[in-house]
């Protein structure tokens, strides 16, 4: 994982801890935190493309994900999930996000992931859309 000092972040997204995110040690559960990652990345796409995401017709699918968990989250901390993209080309796109405390400003969760294009019927990856790259490109000042 990259040093998570060096990365800027343009978009970030509250979220919401609840009791059921909770495992027996009363942290947010490594699987949730799967959820609060999807969630961001949602968010980072509607403010980037400029629209609501149908994830039943989008043509791009979450290829590749890792996790690295560096401290726990627990119930009363205000977390942010924020979201970059790393690298793009032209069938994929490689995306970083971090699950950060807003009041210590501790990291509690990097997460590197890949998206791809992907066509529905035919079941394979395919360009990404040039609106949505040149949309990423942008917003990301890549």
């Amino acid at each position: 994982m990259e040093e998570i000092d060096k990365i800027h972040y343009r978009f970030s997204a509250p979220i919401q801890i609840k009791m059921c995110d909770l495992d027996p040690f009363a942290h947010v559960n490594n699987g949730v935190q799967c959820n609060y990652f999807d969630y961001g990345r949602s968010q980072y796409f509607e403010k980037v493309f400029g629209e609501k995401i149908d994830w039943t017709t989008m043509d791009m699918v979450l290829a590749h994900i890792s996790l690295d968990f560096k401290l726990p989250i627990k119930i009363h901390d205000e977390i942010i999930c924020q979201t970059t993209v790393k690298s793009l080309g032209n069938k994929s796109f490689q995306m970083i996000q971090q699950l950060k405390d807003q009041q210590s400003g501790q990291v509690k969760t990097i997460c590197e992931s890949v998206l791809v294009g992907f066509d529905r019927e035919s079941e394979k990856s395919i360009p990404i859309r040039e609106e949505y790259k040149k949309a990423l490109i942008k917003f990301e000042q890549l």
